[in-house]
């Protein structure tokens, strides 16, 4: 059968918040195979977890077209607006295309992108148009294990502007463990996980597997706006993420909104890839995610804003 190219090459929390659009997809294209041209190992993991059937690894947009040599296919572009993007897929010479509206790239079908809108209702909206139903819904992974009652402390971000200081970190990690909490840190970055005072510091030693079993076992987990944060709201674990420069009406929480908090103290949208922390994440106080911790974990958050 003729197979289906997804392009989404990019980390895991982008991965996780288009988990209905591939499931829309699977709707939309019944047995047909559907490529994730993605980087490993996010991608192999959606694979395992029967979101695709097969990886294409990607790893940039400027690497070799996915599907170039892969004769007749379809292609669907998860990953941007364009024109790059959607160029990437054109390359492969696919039958059918299915992105947003992109006059640069030459494609207009009647679908337009809109800048203030959630990530994963974006992706959602495309695939419906085009024939395959979805919705928040869709985003739970089937990854379910005992409570532990641990607290995930996941204090790095993929850009510093993400990345609330270490210091207040270590602030929240030893209330925590002063009240008898378990606290276990997660993350990549090793070196900050370091400064860091935790019953078990996990940073660097963790699969993908391994990490969402991890999550699904915790009571809480305290991140900010990183893939941890989606990881929590896949598999029903309380959270309270911490939220600039990008607001959580474009990246929080879409479903189940008892179990997360948000702290955002943010106006407008701020610079992402800014080598020093947002101004908003700067004015979440130590002393806000420890009540809203401790809401979470006796159960009577507030919802999400």
């Amino acid at each position: 059968m003729r197979p289906v190219v997804i392009l989404r090459a990019l980390g895991l929390g982008d991965a996780l918040t288009a988990v209905p659009a591939l499931r829309g997809l699977r709707r939309r294209y019944g047995d047909r195979p559907l490529l994730l041209a993605g980087p490993q190992p996010v991608s192999a993991w959606l694979a395992r977890l029967g979101l695709v059937d097969d990886v294409i690894p990607t790893t940039s947009l400027s690497a070799r077209p996915p599907g170039l040599e892969l004769g007749p296919h379809d292609a669907v572009n998860l990953h941007g607006r364009g024109p790059q993007s959607h160029g990437v897929l054109q390359e492969g010479g696919p039958d059918e295309l299915i992105a947003f509206d992109c006059v640069a790239a030459g494609h207009v079908r009647g679908c337009p992108w809109q800048l203030d809108e959630h990530e994963v209702d974006r992706w959602c909206r495309l695939v419906t148009w085009a024939g395959g139903p979805c919705g928040p819904e869709d985003l739970r992974l089937p990854i379910h294990a005992d409570s532990d009652g641990s607290v995930v402390v996941h204090p790095g971000a993929a850009t510093r502007a993400r990345q609330w200081p270490v210091s207040r970190w270590a602030e929240v990690v030893e209330w925590l463990r002063s009240e008898g909490r378990h606290v276990v840190l997660t993350g990549s970055e090793t070196e900050l996980c370091a400064r860091i005072t935790a019953d078990e510091d996990l940073s660097g030693k963790l699969s993908l597997d391994a990490l969402a079993l991890r999550v699904a076992s915790a009571a809480l987990v305290l991140s900010g706006d990183t893939g941890v944060a989606h990881l929590a709201t896949a598999v029903g674990t309380r959270s309270v993420t911490l939220f600039g420069p990008v607001p959580p009406a474009w990246w929080g929480p879409a479903i189940d909104l008892d179990l997360h908090t948000v702290l955002y103290h943010g106006s407008r949208l701020g610079d992402p890839h800014a080598d020093q922390p947002d101004e908003a994440l700067l004015r979440i106080e130590v002393s806000e995610v420890l009540s809203a911790a401790m809401a979470q974990l006796h159960g009577t958050s507030r919802p999400s804003i």
